[in-house]
């Protein structure tokens, strides 16, 4: 079992940064993929970046440019650094983290809201 936990969202005008954490504990030996994810109000979920256990990355084109995802294995955490932040960027981003059986695993979300 992976446990994951986000934090890090709030309220920030169009332009600013936030930086996501999501810290993992359990069974993190068996995990080979974490992504950040968001969902705004009557859409669907999204992937918005991943990381690999091999530390290759993956964005979607809609924040290529101004996220970056990393992770700092000491402290079993995975960074979501979001700069320009755009109104359209609103929404509730979750963590999730795949493991080698094929399980997934999903944190409670943080919110994320970009005023204009």
């Amino acid at each position: 079992q992976v446990r994951l936990v986000e934090s890090g969202g709030g309220l920030v005008q169009a332009g600013g940064s936030l930086r996501l954490s999501c810290a993992a504990s359990g069974s993190i030996f068996s995990i080979h993929r974490v992504g950040w994810n968001r969902q705004a109000p009557g859409k669907q979920r999204e992937l918005v970046a991943y990381i690999t256990s091999g530390g290759s990355t993956n964005y979607a084109d809609s924040v290529k440019g101004r996220f970056t995802i990393s992770r700092e294995n000491g402290k079993n955490t995975v960074y979501l650094q979001m700069n320009s932040l755009r109104p359209e960027d609103t929404a509730v981003y979750y963590c999730n983290a795949d493991d080698l059986a094929g399980s997934g695993y999903w944190g409670q979300g943080t919110q994320v809201t970009v005023s204009s």
